[in-house]
């Protein structure tokens, strides 16, 4: 058997990327529902200082999840390669390779982790005296975590190989969403600090077991242990690269609110930071597709399918333009009113230009997504990797000069810039490997989609315009009438049979 036809007999059906982008997304929305309901009683019932404390040594430890080196998603990507050649016989040296691997720098991480807890709770953090003894303990059981986490990541990347996010979702719902369920849990019971994430560990590791279980149902060949130098050698090339951009990722993320915090004041960090955190949940959006194409990218890119990997990239574009579009344009055109409910007069105020100008770097950046899937699908994380480094020194000097001037909005605008040019520069590096025409817009009918949207836009803001005149209800329904005039154009003039079919699978699913 070729492996062309090898690849076709394991290609994912459309229906099921569908299926697995909607299990993505579900996965991702219920935690983040649990942590809305659930963050008020928590901070209640720690206290101001002790749930600063928990979120801390969190983002400690989600950076020091840097000794990934990238190795769960080369897990993802090489496993997904011999599932779709057909050569499941080189898949348990490749995940126990990775394991391994894992688990060594897993315990460096923790080790390292160990001794600089002293410096920590003592000296760089701001912690007062009374809470340092309860600080060490706390991060002292949460150093074990880090090895857990990264073994998990390889096992998880077998599953997502398998396109079985069904499974990877029936684990992670739970899992994410006891983070902040156990808190609540401990503090009913009268457990401290270091117990309750004691308790986190606890779900961690079962979640290890979980993975570990579900994998070896799907591929047998793992009960064995085996393991390659030589596959190490592969695995680190590809995720060394992975390993730059979450280094310099977390930079390009928080340093415009370290600048906001240096030129302004505490207050304009909280106008900037409430609307940033909220404008990018969207992002659940366009992870929960890419999470579904990269192991399919990575298929397809091990025998060269460039016609279809054609046909899934541009497809998806349309796809978030059609559905991210609509909630974009609506948060532009009605941002302060958005704000005045949600946060209030002062929020609402301050912080409407910046609602502007972020969801619009979040449409841009959503966007991104994809050929970032591909490039690192196929081989290229260097160029990911690249771009990041390229783009922190200009991004930093832009930020120094636009923030001292702007404040806030500056922020935004030099974030929005930012994002954009890393747009620019994937989409330029995607089209210049695979030779993709830009004419496969207009194809693909983004083009039109595009025109659509403008047109939605303009409605919506001659609705806003007009709305000191119209009962609050004449406003709703004319809303309602420009969105369904918006479906009804996608549907009948840019979406082909092909898609038709694919959506109403999904609602059917």
């Amino acid at each position: 058997m070729s492996a062309e036809s090898k690849v076709s007999k394991n290609y994912p059906t459309k229906l099921i990327l569908a299926r697995n982008t909607i299990f993505n997304f579900i996965g991702q929305a219920i935690p983040l529902i649990a942590g809305i309901i659930t963050l008020p009683f928590i901070i209640k019932g720690l206290g101001t200082q002790r749930f600063g404390l928990l979120s801390l040594a969190l983002v400690i430890l989600g950076y020091f999840a840097v000794f990934d080196l990238g190795l769960g998603r080369a897990t993802t990507k090489l496993v997904a390669e011999s599932v779709g050649k057909g050569e499941k016989e080189k898949i348990s040296i490749i995940v126990w390779t990775s394991v391994t691997i894992q688990f060594i720098f897993g315990m460096i991480g923790t080790f390292i982790f160990l001794a600089i807890v002293p410096v920590l709770a003592t000296k760089l953090l701001n912690i007062p005296p009374e809470l340092q003894t309860e600080a060490k303990s706390t991060f002292y059981m949460l150093a074990f975590t880090l090895p857990i986490l990264l073994i998990s990541s390889s096992f998880r990347g077998v599953l997502e190989a398998f396109q079985r996010f069904d499974l990877v979702n029936i684990i992670t719902i739970p899992s994410n969403s006891m983070t902040f369920i156990l808190p609540l849990i401990g503090i009913h019971l009268g457990l401290s600090l270091p117990w309750i994430v004691g308790l986190i560990l606890v779900t961690r590791v079962m979640t290890l077991l979980t993975y570990l279980f579900f994998c070896i149902h799907l591929v047998p060949s793992l009960k064995q242990y085996s393991y390659s130098i030589e596959l190490f050698k592969h695995l680190f090339s590809f995720g060394f690269w992975i390993m730059i951009s979450n280094i310099v990722g977390p930079i390009l993320v928080y340093l415009d609110r370290f600048l906001i915090g240096v030129f302004s004041s505490l207050s304009q960090v909280a106008y900037y930071t409430a609307p940033y955190e909220a404008i990018t949940r969207i992002w659940i959006i366009p992870f929960s597709l890419v999470s579904t194409l990269f192991p399919t990218f990575s298929s397809l890119s091990a025998i060269k399918d460039i016609e279809k990997i054609k046909s899934l990239f541009f497809r998806s574009i349309k796809y978030l333009l059609i559905i991210l579009g609509p909630i974009i344009i609506f948060i532009i055109v009605f941002a302060q009113e958005l704000l005045m409910v949600w946060l209030g007069k002062d929020f609402a105020e301050n912080s409407k230009e910046v609602v502007r100008i972020l969801a619009f770097g979040v449409l841009i950046n959503s966007l991104a997504h994809i050929p970032y899937a591909l490039l690192q699908s196929s081989g290229r994380p260097n160029l990911t990797a690249k771009f990041h480094i390229i783009e922190l020194p200009i991004y930093f000097f832009l930020a120094l000069i636009l923030v001292s001037k702007w404040g806030i909005n500056g922020a935004a605008t030099v974030w929005t810039l930012r994002v954009i040019l890393d747009t620019a520069l994937l989409y330029g590096a995607t089209f210049k490997i695979y030779k993709f025409s830009f004419n496969l817009f207009s194809s693909y009918k983004i083009t039109k989609t595009l025109y659509t949207l403008l047109i939605f836009g303009s409605l919506l803001y001659t609705i806003k315009i007009l709305s000191f005149l119209l009962h609050f209800i004449i406003l709703l329904v004319s809303f309602i009438i420009c969105l369904l005039i918006f479906l009804w154009f996608i549907w009948s003039k840019v979406l082909d049979k092909s898609e038709k079919e694919i959506i109403l699978g999904g609602l059917r699913l």
